[in-house]
């Protein structure tokens, strides 16, 4: 009987201490290093990718990937202009993260098996969806890739898109020759010159491409296959798994932002009067936001302020209030017909 009582004993203590709560917190040795070199180097394109990395006339970085680098930078440092872009070709991206030569990469970057098993990266919540096509000079007159039968194909270096067209085009027996340039600038100027029957790329690329960097539009058609449909996120080095956690956050935060219309003119008055406990906890008011981190309980509401929230990021690089005016489709909120969701704020 005594040893019936002590069993007991023993389960109950066990299953105490499995469900007692965690709370010793851990920080990211990644954030602990960007906070004391005081920047966040983050990924930049060798020229310009059109509505997630380029350089204004002012010289200045801008587009959807810039600001969620800039975010994540006010939410560990405060500030977003402590944002050090570094330009990178595709290629050079995962090296370049493994070298330490930039703490994350943010650069319209697909989750694939293969980088996350074989390259040694570990990936954020996909912050955009966006799939593979092809376009090609109107005047040949096909609508479809099976079309392109004995045709050249130009990609960019170093990206899936490689990959993808190749066994795409082998898949439905397309014979045809795949030609590779370094740069997205490059890649245009060789199709332009009609180096190349067709070119394939991201399809939110070159729907931008088209509408506004090509003198005739109407001259160029872009094929009706649908070759994926990539969830894109943010790219670390795997053995952080704290760093992870702030980037995911960073990500969730701004989608709440959106979900709980939270912006970067009214955060303020938010977080003076929060309309709910979810507020609360988002913008600092009520504290658990940071401590969990390893960080500042307002790094949210400052990220916002300097950011907005996601849907004013969308807007103003790739949507109504940019020039491509790209509708936001599956990478709208998942309340507004598309996929995008942040986990539970708790």
């Amino acid at each position: 009987m005594a040893t019936s009582i002590a069993k007991i004993a023993c389960a109950v203590a066990f299953a105490a201490g499995v469900a007692a709560p965690v709370t010793a917190f851990s920080k990211s040795a990644t954030v602990t290093e960007i906070e004391e070199r005081g920047t966040l180097l983050c990924s930049g394109h060798n020229g310009s990718y059109f509505g997630f990395v380029e350089v204004n006339d002012k010289n200045e970085w801008k587009g959807l990937d810039i600001d969620m680098c800039r975010a994540l930078t006010t939410a560990i440092l405060g500030d977003p202009d402590k944002a050090q872009i570094v330009p990178l070709s595709w290629a050079q991206r995962f090296p370049a993260l493994q070298s330490g030569d930039v703490d994350v990469i943010i650069k319209a970057t697909g989750w694939t098996m293969g980088r996350d098993t074989e390259v040694g990266l570990q990936f954020s919540l996909p912050y955009f969806f966006g799939g593979t096509q092809f376009m090609a000079h109107g005047d040949l007159g096909i609508t479809e890739a099976k079309e392109l039968d004995g045709g050249t194909i130009c990609v960019e270096a170093g990206t899936t898109i490689e990959r993808l067209a190749g066994n795409y085009l082998k898949t439905i027996g397309v014979d045809h020759t795949m030609v590779s340039y370094e740069k997205a600038s490059e890649l245009r100027a060789a199709y332009l010159a009609n180096r190349c029957d067709a070119f394939a790329a991201w399809g939110p690329f070159l729907a931008v491409l088209r509408a506004t960097e090509l003198e005739k539009p109407d001259a160029h058609i872009i094929l009706s296959d649908q070759l994926s449909n990539e969830p894109i996120a943010a790219a670390m080095r795997q053995g952080d798994e704290e760093f992870v956690d702030m980037v995911n956050w960073m990500i969730a935060a701004l989608l709440i932002a959106e979900e709980e219309g939270v912006t970067s003119s009214n955060v303020e008055e938010m977080a003076a009067n929060p309309p709910n406990p979810k507020i609360a906890r988002l913008l600092g008011v009520d504290p658990g936001m940071g401590e969990r981190l390893g960080i500042r309980d307002t790094w949210a509401r400052e990220m916002i302020a300097a950011t907005g929230n996601f849907g004013e990021i969308y807007d103003r690089n790739l949507g109504e209030g940019s020039p491509y005016k790209l509708d936001r489709g599956l990478n709208n909120l998942w309340s507004h017909g598309g996929v995008l969701y942040a986990p539970i704020l708790d």
